[in-house]
């Protein structure tokens, strides 16, 4: 008897020692294709830059049609009244990266949503036209086509027109989008906007106005978003509801070209978004910080394997709070925050038998929550370009406030911006000075367009929306095919998990963690937040298969589709 009670402690031991992986559904393919692919939120969008194309145009071709068709078909945050970033890689190596993030208007002020007591002002970051930033879409495509493209613009345009004037089919998530918007709809305008009705899945959604904006824009080029009538109509709109963006603070707006963040992981090279994305520097130092690490021992999604990325995450996002911002208006040490020496001494805190407070971590001393309804689509052309962009207009359908004539949405990215020191924004997102409002400044994002490479070829294009769970679900997909083998729609497939510092608990989606390891992160000191619709991020992704051929991972957790020839 007590020979065979021996037996029974050990295999109990046993199972208790071997890591714990969630067990996996059975494998998912996603489409697959020979030559190219457009991978984004709206299965209109993608078709139409899947149509440029068959046409002979490049993936910057491809990006222009996309973003426009996005604006039409996903309204929530496809756009020509936000902003975005795009990371490229060229079928010779090259890389590089286009920021048209929005910007602060001239008139903007450090204080500007504080009352007289230096209280924060509730929604007037958020809501009405107040909280619009400089719009950068439109400045964005024409800079991608002036150096990049090669077929004509007018081409490129058209079908996002010919989709306004057709209208879109509403699906169930549309639907639920915008009549959960009625309200703030109602309250950021002085009009009723014709978005504003009782949605029901299978209505066709039109927009006339937005049609005629496109048509002007295609006729007389960027100028018209920027100095012409459309620039009139989001001026007098804006001031009409109180705002404060001027004719000049339109006319002064440019895209600018900047040096992505590079750096390598495992043997494979990873190319992100720089500031003022925090993206490509947090990606990078949580990396670096569990790089030493070997993942597939620990196991996929398993106590240890969330603890470790938590810690990472946990040290990342303290620095992103207190360092970064627009590097036009302050300097930053992205060497020195990337450099594998700093990241070593910041996980040297890191303990397996109990978690960090983060009141107990800062920001480390160097030498030297965006919306869900965010979008991202990744694109590969058949002469093997790659371009990967998100784009935004913040929080969903942005600040609400519809231009009058328009038919666009408009921003509120200036709740990016640290309006006040240690007051978090609708993310709960920590600033610091660093991302203090200033005239003219572009605020801090998390977007984190990403392509990665390995020995010198194309291996993936990938992005997400979802504020500041975007790096996050990058990473994780990152490392769901670099450590883990799974194809890229089995990646996108796998459930997530989000840590940011501030607030300090653990998020995680409801499906695809056991409750053994729920349990064991918080009998370690981990709080556990989860929600049954709780969704992290909506990557959409390519992946070079090794007979160069391409998966798509359009995410499931929304409406996202992978098309491609």
């Amino acid at each position: 008897m007590r020979t065979f009670i021996s037996i029974i402690i050990f295999a109990l031991l046993l199972v208790q020692c071997k890591p714990r992986t969630v067990e996996k559904t059975s494998k998912v393919v996603g489409l697959i294709v020979d030559s190219a692919m457009v991978v984004s939120a709206r299965e209109e969008a993608s078709k139409i830059g899947v149509e440029i194309l068959k046409k002979g145009g490049n993936a910057f071709d491809a990006m222009v049609a996309t973003e426009l068709a996005l604006a039409v078909s996903y309204p929530v945050a496809g756009n020509i009244g936000g902003g975005g970033f795009m990371v490229y890689r060229l079928n010779n190596g090259e890389t590089g990266a286009l920021d048209y993030r929005e910007k602060a208007p001239m008139l903007a002020s450090k204080n500007m949503y504080l009352d007289e007591n230096g209280d924060f002002i509730e929604h007037k970051s958020t809501l009405g036209a107040m909280a619009v930033g400089i719009p950068g879409t439109i400045a964005g495509i024409f800079a991608t086509h002036k150096k990049f493209g090669t077929l004509p613009i007018e081409t490129l345009i058209q079908p996002a027109i010919n989709l306004a004037k057709r209208g879109i089919f509403i699906t169930k998530n549309q639907a639920k989008n915008l009549n959960n918007s009625r309200t703030k709809f109602e309250k950021a305008n002085n009009y009723t906007i014709h978005l504003d009705t009782l949605w029901v899945v299978g209505d066709t959604l039109k927009f006339t106005e937005l049609a005629t904006t496109l048509e002007r824009i295609k006729n007389n080029g960027k100028d018209e978003f920027y100095k012409g009538k459309t620039a009139e109509h989001i001026v007098n709109y804006i001031q009409e509801l109180g705002g404060i963006i001027s004719m000049d603070d339109l006319e002064k707006y440019e895209a600018k070209w900047r040096t992505p963040i590079t750096f390598n992981y495992k043997g494979f090279e990873i190319t992100s978004m720089t500031l003022p994305s925090s993206g490509g520097i947090c990606l990078a130092q949580i990396l670096k910080a569990i790089e030493p690490y070997n993942l597939n021992k620990i196991g996929h999604n398993s106590t240890k394997y969330i603890q470790l990325l938590t810690e990472a995450q946990r040290r990342a996002y303290a620095d992103r709070a207190h360092y970064l911002g627009d590097p036009d208006f302050v300097s930053i040490a992205i060497d020195s925050l990337i450099d594998s020496k700093y990241i070593n001494h910041r996980m040297e805190s890191f303990s397996w038998e109990k978690a960090t407070k983060s009141s107990e971590i800062s920001y480390g001393k160097l030498n030297g929550y965006e919306s869900e309804e965010t979008t991202h689509y990744s694109i590969v052309d058949t002469f093997g370009n790659a371009v990967s962009v998100t784009t935004t207009l913040n929080t969903a359908y942005g600040s609400k406030v519809y231009v009058k004539n328009g038919g666009f949405f408009l921003n509120n990215e200036m709740d990016d911006f640290s309006a006040k020191p240690g007051v978090p924004n609708y993310f709960g997102l920590i600033g610091s000075k660093a991302n203090e409002i200033a005239p003219e400044k572009r605020m801090l994002s998390s977007m984190t367009p990403t392509i990665v490479s390995k020995n010198g070829k194309l291996k993936m294009v990938i992005g997400s929306p979802g504020g500041s769970t975007i790096i996050t679900s990058v990473l994780q997909n990152i490392l769901n095919v670099a450590d883990f083998k799974m194809g890229m729609q089995e990646a996108v497939n796998s459930a997530r998990f989000h840590h940011q510092w501030l607030p300090d608990t653990i998020t995680l989606e409801s499906k695809g963690f056991d409750s053994i390891s729920k349990v064991e992160l918080q009998n370690i000191g981990y709080k556990i937040f989860e929600r049954a619709s709780l969704a992290i991020g909506k990557v959409d992704a390519i992946l070079v298969l090794p007979n160069g051929k391409l998966e798509g991972g359009a995410d499931p957790r929304g409406d996202d589709k992978a098309v491609g020839f």
